[in-house]
């Protein structure tokens, strides 16, 4: 009996979020920003609890967490702004974490296999790197996102902290721009600067794909570490990612190695999604190609990539074997 009032009322939870989420999504055009800080402002010493409510609310239901942002700013400040729009948009996440892990969560355990099973694996190998990774490197929609998260076996602690921390820099950034914004509009005094300042910030998280994506490839490793992890590591891919041609080439190729040009990996990553929890070293001619090849990998959720310095032309003026 407590099992079947256990999924009753998880199937109740479940069509009561979906009509809110359809609900919101239907009348999300009324979701007003000026009419929002209006009330907020009415709202006295309130304010600032109502305002991170009403994020958390805005998470849970897929509204645009970006409006909600630029209010905190123009509301608060650049400061208490950022305070109160990081902690509403971490409740709204955790929220939505704790929702899809009573919803679904042992439910996806059991029946995934295969390809999301290895990315869900993935995931939970990473926990908080994992968490922190996509928090500053936003390549899927937030709300969505936590969701996603709530599905795998992820530390819920370790899920709040990584989230709170590492939304900071965009949290900054966005509130600030609210804050110039509501400057401007009212004629404040340095609105050139305040401008200034708001679109450097701006340029600084537009910039941490890239840097983040660099740091999570993983360091380079020269030929002698390479030759040397392939001899102790039974497990490891030697990913080459030049043409057919090349592979078969004059320069041949390492014996060990898969074949899969860059250019392609995208359409073909199921190919080696089995190697999803090993290490990888990619190599091409040089190694511009493979720093290409290990920003799609660590995309994929691939966690220990490494390019091989020099490639192929570093591994054969070592004078080691190849495959012709």
């Amino acid at each position: 009996m407590t099992m079947n009032n256990n999924h009753l009322m998880r199937i109740i939870l479940f069509l009561g979020l979906l009509a809110a989420v359809a609900l919101a999504i239907l009348y999300r055009d009324q979701f007003d920003g000026a009419a929002l800080e209006t009330w907020i402002r009415d709202a006295g010493p309130v304010a600032p609890l109502l305002f991170m409510l009403i994020y958390a609310l805005a998470a849970v239901l897929f509204l645009p967490g970006s409006v909600l942002t630029l209010a905190g700013g123009a509301l608060f400040g650049p400061v208490l702004g950022t305070l109160y729009n990081l902690t509403g948009a971490t409740l709204g996440a955790t929220l939505a974490f704790l929702i899809a892990r009573y919803l679904a969560s042992d439910w996806v355990a059991e029946k995934t296999g295969g390809r999301v099973k290895q990315l869900i694996n993935g995931v939970e190998g990473e926990g908080w790197r994992f968490v922190a990774f996509v928090r500053l490197v936003p390549l899927f929609p937030f709300n969505l996102l936590n969701y996603a998260l709530g599905l795998t076996r992820l530390r819920l602690l370790h899920y709040i902290i990584a989230t709170y921390l590492f939304m900071l820099p965009g949290a900054i950034a966005y509130t600030y721009l609210g804050y110039a914004g509501r400057e401007a509009v009212a004629g404040g005094e340095g609105m050139i600067q305040k401008g200034l300042l708001a679109l450097a910030l701006l340029a600084v998280v537009a910039f941490l794909p890239r840097l983040i994506g660099n740091l999570r490839r993983g360091p380079m490793i020269d030929i002698a570490e390479f030759r040397q992890r392939l001899d102790t590591e039974k497990n490891l891919l030697v990913l080459d990612v030049r043409t057919p041609e090349d592979f078969v080439g004059e320069q041949g190729h390492i014996e060990e190695a898969i074949n899969i040009p860059v250019e392609d990996l995208q359409q073909r990553m199921d190919e080696i999604g089995d190697y999803l929890e090993n290490p990888v070293a990619i190599v091409c001619r040089t190694d511009k190609k493979s720093v290409k090849a290990a920003l799609l990998l660590t995309e994929e959720g691939f966690a220990d990539v490494h390019v091989v310095r020099g490639g192929m032309t570093k591994w054969i003026e070592a004078g080691l074997p190849v495959i012709p």
